[in-house]
């Protein structure tokens, strides 16, 4: 009987340890479960498919990005003095004929007007009557030598003569002078060919810019006809201000943009740093090579540029990717789930802010491949405040 009362309380002992070790279990499970539902509705934010694709939201993974110090310059797009030509008519003339127009490529060399006067006509029977006046006196003046040198004719009148001669020569090659600078063949003339009317050509390979002239005006030999340009070697001219000039220094990159192409982003690279500053404003002429020539790029654009004076590679985001609370900062990880979008906040701290992006600094590394959004960082926020709310109603 006194084993029977023993075997008794032992059994009594076990299922009350087993009753209490189920309601521990309950328990933590009620309380696990409890705990999942505050991550979830607290910590994160779920978007179906629709939500998502009507807010926009943009998701990556963070790229990495070079950011620095910078120089803020601006200026405009110019071509080097060598690649600018302005062409005059040399001599007073009327213009017969105009073979460009403005904005036409040309080579160098091309006709660009037919210029026609009387005055270019006096010029070339000029030069004929010269030039065979020093044929005869060549060989005047070669049978006069011999005959000097023989003692057979007087030195006063051999020293006339070559005077006479010499005086010719320059005459002769002054007028050719003239007559290659119009562009007129002394080599026809030579063979008493005289041209009505003369080529006027480009001296540079180019677009013309600017044509001053009509058929039929009078141009002065000073008077400025047309303007061709080379853009081939447009490049930016870039001012900047004498507190900046002691960080830039030749090899430096330029970032900038043009109105022409308002979403584009080129690069240059400084070659020239000017040694003497402007006076209004203070400040110093800097040229740079553009790498990426793109679109249509004229002298006289107008140049919004930076210029990189000390870079870096770091991860970036857009700033609409970041939302600030109270002292922290966040962005939000995104993942696909089966038809919605999870989004948790994770914080960061930023560095480095350049052209609407924002340097990031993970406390904690994340795996790879991980998206997170690019925009809506408040919008999102937002939403996880008020499921917060919600919840704790």
């Amino acid at each position: 009987m006194k084993k029977n009362i023993i075997y008794y309380t032992i059994f009594i002992l076990l299922l009350a340890a087993c009753g209490g070790s189920e309601n521990v279990g309950h328990e933590d499970e009620h309380d696990h479960d409890h705990g999942h539902g505050e991550e979830e509705h607290g910590d994160e934010i779920h978007f179906s498919e629709d939500q998502f694709n009507a807010l926009g939201i943009k998701v990556d993974t963070i790229p990495q990005r070079n950011l620095g110090t910078y120089v803020e310059a601006n200026g405009e797009l110019e071509v080097p003095p060598q690649n600018q030509a302005e062409v005059t008519a040399v001599i007073g003339a009327n213009v017969k004929s105009i073979k460009v127009i403005e904005g036409e490529k040309v080579k160098k060399g091309q006709v660009l007007a037919y210029l026609a006067h009387p005055n270019l006509i006096q010029l070339q029977t000029e030069y004929i009557t010269n030039w065979n006046d020093l044929q005869f006196l060549e060989q005047e003046y070669e049978r006069q030598s011999k005959l000097y040198e023989g003692k057979v004719t007087s030195g006063k009148d051999f020293q006339k003569l070559k005077a006479d001669y010499n005086s010719k020569v320059g005459v002769v090659n002054g007028l050719e002078a003239q007559l290659q600078l119009i562009g007129i063949s002394v080599s026809s003339l030579q063979e008493n060919k005289v041209s009505q009317t003369v080529a006027l050509r480009s001296p540079i390979s180019g677009y013309i810019s600017l044509v001053e002239v009509k058929v039929g005006q009078y141009v002065n030999p000073e008077t400025s006809m047309f303007e061709i340009i080379n853009n081939e070697h447009v490049h930016a001219d870039l001012m900047v201000f004498e507190s900046d000039v002691h960080k830039v220094k030749e090899g430096q990159k330029v970032q900038f943009s043009v109105e022409s192409l308002p979403d584009k982003l080129l690069s240059a690279t400084i070659y020239s740093v000017g040694q003497s500053f402007e006076n209004d404003p203070k400040a110093v002429h800097i040229h740079a090579e553009i790498d990426n020539k793109e679109g249509h790029l004229i002298p006289g654009m107008y140049v919004r540029g930076r210029i990189i004076v000390e870079d870096y590679l770091s991860y970036a985001l857009p700033e609409e990717a970041i939302v600030r609370e109270g002292e922290q900062y966040y962005i939000f990880k995104a993942e696909k789930e089966v038809e919605e979008w999870a989004f948790e906040p994770i914080e960061i701290a930023i560095g480095v802010k350049d052209e609407g992006w924002v340097e990031i600094k993970l406390f904690e590394p994340l795996s790879e491949g991980t998206v997170i959004a690019w925009n809506n960082a408040y919008s999102l926020m937002a939403e996880m405040k008020k499921g917060e709310a919600e919840h704790n109603h």
